[in-house]
Formats: C-alpha cells, structure tokens, sequence
C-alpha cells in the first residue's frame, strides 16, 4: 500500500487489476507518446450465475457499468511543482503554472482516494490502524510539500488556494470515512486520535485562510457542491476529454435495407405463384395470402437480428477520440469492444491458460469480453507531461444481482451436541488478460475473482502454463534500451 508516494519501488505488472469498492475492479495502465496498445479482457461467467445474453446484453453492461477516466500522468508525487520547477515563478506563464498545479493536486486526489478505499477493505484490527498512521504522516507530509511552494503573486494564488482548499477538506473527509468504518479496537486508541487532531488540524486551518464562509460551512449540501465545483476545476487540463461515437450504424441500416428486400422478394414470389394456382379474388387467395405475411412478420425480425450479428462479428462497437482540453488538440484514439464470445472463438492461448484450471473449477460459463484498441499520437503532450493514464472500472453489481440471497448451513456434531455454521454462496469469475503492444507478442495474465452478492472476497493472480508470456516478463524482441524503458513504465503504474 501507500506504492504511489514513491518512485523507484520494483517492477510491477503493466496493467494493474485490482479491488475498487465492495463490487467493483479497477484495471490500470499508461501509455506514452506513439504508443498502440490492444487490450483484451476475458470474464468466464459461470453459467450458475445467470448472467447470458438474454440477462444482461454486453453493450448494456458496457453502457451502465464500466466507467474510464484518462488522464495526463506523472510518476508517483514527484511531480515538478514539488521538484521545483517553479522555483523561478517568473520564467512560467499562468497557463503553465496552473497546468502543473492541477496535475499534482489531482494525482493528489486520486492517490489518497485509491489508498483509502483500499485500506478499507481491511478489518483486521493489527493491519488497519498501523496502515492507517502510515497513512497519516503521508498525507501530513504532502501537504507541507505542496504548501511550500505557495506563489506570492495574485494572479497565481487564486488557483494555489482552490488547489489547497479541496485537497485539505478531501484529505479530512477520506480520514473521517475511513474511522467511521474502522474495525473496533481497544488498543489503538493513539492512532484514532492523531487522525483526529489531522482533521482537527486540517479544519482549523481552512478557517484560518478564510477558504469557506460560514453559511457554506455549516450547510453540507453547499460545502459538498463547492468541492465537486473545486474538484472539475482541478480536472481541466489533465482529464482529457473524451469523444465517443457508435459505430456501424450506417452498416445496421444496410442490414435492415437487406433483409427487407430479401422479405420482400420472397413474399412477391410467394404472391404470383399464389394468384398462379388460385385465379381470381377467392376467399382461399385470400387467406393464402394472410399466411404469407404473416410469415413474413415473423421471419423478418429473425433474419435481420441474424444477418446484423453476423456483420458486426468482430467489429468494435465504438470509437473515441482523446483530447486535450487545454489546446483541443488530438492525443489519441480508441476503438472499444463489448460482446459475447462462444468459447471456439477465443484465441489458442486463452483456451491453454483455461485448460490449467482446476478440475473442480471446469464449469460451463459465458464468455463476456470487452476490448479496446488505443493509438497515441506521435506529438509530444504539453511541456511538463509524458504519460497518459488510463483507468477503467467495471462494475459486477449487475452480475451480483442474478447471484442467489440464500444462506445454507454445515452441520457438526462434537461431544453428543450438533452445532451448525452459517455458510454462503461464493462464486468465481475467471479474468484473463491479453495485451498487445506495438506489434510485439501478446502476453497474458489470469486472475480469479471469488464474489458473493455483497462483494468481492479475493482476487487472486493465477499461474500461467509454461510457453505462456505473461505481463511481467519483458519481450524477449527488444533491444536493451527498449526494455529499461519498458521497466521505467511499469514502475510509473504503481
């Protein structure tokens, strides 16, 4: 925990799953100028589940439930407001100044938020509250660093003051979340009380620097719509915006336009031939005729479902366009992936990585994947920015919805007396990765995903069968320099 204060801890996977919230999965990833980058995400669904097609259709849940966030990114917090580019404040334009500013305060953010929900999930009295004062001192630590460097001039300290107001009020919120959920302990009782006197601290100097009036203050609903205010303002220049598009809607036309006519031309052969045998307005042309479209009625659905399957097989369902949204220029573009998969159209090496499983663990399962395709462009980004990050979270509530409430018990007898323990209904989900990079061999990574209806127990990273290139293992194509590069990188993900 606490990887993202410090540059230089390891090398680490290039993309990152792991647990967001009680059901959700983040994966992370960074990509640099010139970079293609495809990656390929795999659910196994146990078909005990209940998740299939007909439950929850794949753009649905793609709509609904994975959210992304790309953004400019810069290894750990040594960022150069803190390093001291600004040591010459003169020699650096407002625009450049508030650049560098947000993308620390939003790191910032982002870095404390990720952590807390993480040390969330732990309730373990022992590791909680020692993770909890590390925490802490970090926290106090980065905020003396971020005030440091406080500019004099006017026309800057406006953005330093909106800066530090969120990051102190964000910073207390997060601490007060995470003791108001806190497992209970009488033996920390120190730990709670240096968090508090943080909060109290952090407060305190709030009212000092006259950051929030007094009727903001006390009504919540206006102190937490200026900080949301605060928080987008933090976001502009580092967030990039994002332009999405459908596609395939001209093709979806062509296969409606198709099956009509294909309708069409059966039905008119169908009439003639009809009006051959029966001369005539008859009351048999008629019916024959009744049947005829109403055939046609229910076929026709049917075929154009069918043909417009069939042409999309493959195809992405959207596109994206990235863009900076301080100069509106192009940083990048996506082609994004979300369908069904029968299990003979997964690539060779998925169906080795699934074949190692446990026997027990062979089940029937729906194969939802989500795919996408990211080219940056070849430009430089904007002084002072050399990494894209990208952050995707998938949600498995609506997965959680179909799972069964019930509880069971297990019966033991001891001494001549049955006692019984509670037992729930746990499920895992198989996740295998494949990433593809500028035209190197895919690598591969698996990950079990055990969740009840509540939330996700455990993720845990499988092994891989041998002959299998997994994420961690630098491609063996690549000339030196190109691996320290690629191992610089994966140590900015953490």
């Amino acid at each position: 925990m606490f990887s993202w204060v410090w540059e230089d801890k390891g090398s680490v996977s290039k993309v990152v799953v792991r647990q967001e919230e009680s059901l959700s999965l983040k994966v992370l990833h960074q990509l640099k100028n010139g970079d293609d980058r495809r990656l390929d995400l795999y659910f196994m669904l146990p078909k005990d589940m209940g998740v299939n097609p007909q439950s929850l259709e794949a753009g649905e849940y793609c709509h609904s439930s994975v959210v992304g966030r790309r953004s400019y990114y810069s290894s750990g917090l040594h960022l150069p407001l803190v390093q001291g580019r600004f040591v010459s404040l003169n020699k650096r334009t407002v625009q450049e100044f508030r650049l560098y500013l947000n993308l620390f305060a939003y790191q910032f953010a982002i870095a404390i938020e990720t952590d807390s929900k993480e040390l969330a999930q732990q309730k373990d009295p022992e590791q909680f509250y020692p993770a909890l004062s590390e925490l802490c001192d970090i926290v106090t630590q980065l905020l003396k660093k971020f005030r440091r460097n406080e500019p004099s001039e006017p026309k800057w300290k406006h953005y330093f003051d909106n800066a530090d107001n969120y990051l102190s009020w964000f910073c207390e919120q997060r601490l007060l979340k995470l003791l108001s959920h806190a497992p209970r302990s009488n033996e920390h009782g120190e730990v709670i009380e240096q968090t508090l006197q943080l909060c109290r601290a952090e407060s305190a100097y709030r009212d000092q620097r006259s950051y929030n009036s007094e009727q903001t203050q006390g009504d919540p609903n206006r102190i937490s719509n200026k900080m949301l205010l605060l928080r987008r303002l933090l976001q502009r220049g580092v967030v990039l915006k994002e332009e999405l598009k459908t596609l395939g809607v001209g093709l979806k036309k062509f296969a409606t336009g198709l099956t009509t006519g294909l309708i069409m031309l059966i039905v008119s052969s169908l009439i003639i031939q009809a009006q051959g045998f029966l001369s005539g307005v008859t009351l048999a042309l008629v019916l024959t005729l009744a049947v005829i479209y109403a055939f046609r009625e229910i076929f026709k659905d049917d075929l154009r479902n069918a043909l417009w399957r069939w042409l999309r097989k493959g195809r992405p369902r959207w596109s994206r366009i990235l863009r900076d949204t301080t100069s509106g220029a192009i940083i990048g573009r996506q082609l994004i992936w979300s369908d069904y998969l029968p299990s003979s159209d997964l690539p060779d090496a998925i169906n080795t990585i699934l074949r190692r499983r446990h026997s027990q663990n062979r089940v029937d399962a729906e194969i939802l994947h989500y795919g996408i395709n990211t080219q940056v462009t070849q430009r430089e980004f904007l002084a002072g920015y050399s990494t894209i990050q990208e952050q995707i979270n998938f949600s498995l509530a609506p997965f959680a919805r179909y799972l069964e409430r019930g509880r069971s018990k297990i019966y033991k007898e001891s001494d001549g007396k049955v006692s019984s323990d509670s037992v729930e209904r746990r499920y895992q989900i198989n996740l295998v990765l494949m990433l593809r990079e500028n035209r190197q061999p895919a690598q591969f990574a698996r990950y079990k995903i055990t969740m009840n209806r509540s939330q996700i127990i455990d993720i845990a990273e499988g092994r891989l069968p041998d002959g299998i290139e997994s994420l961690d293992t630098p491609p063996e194509s690549t000339s030196d320099a190109k691996s320290s590069s690629a191992s610089n990188t994966s140590t900015q993900a953490q």
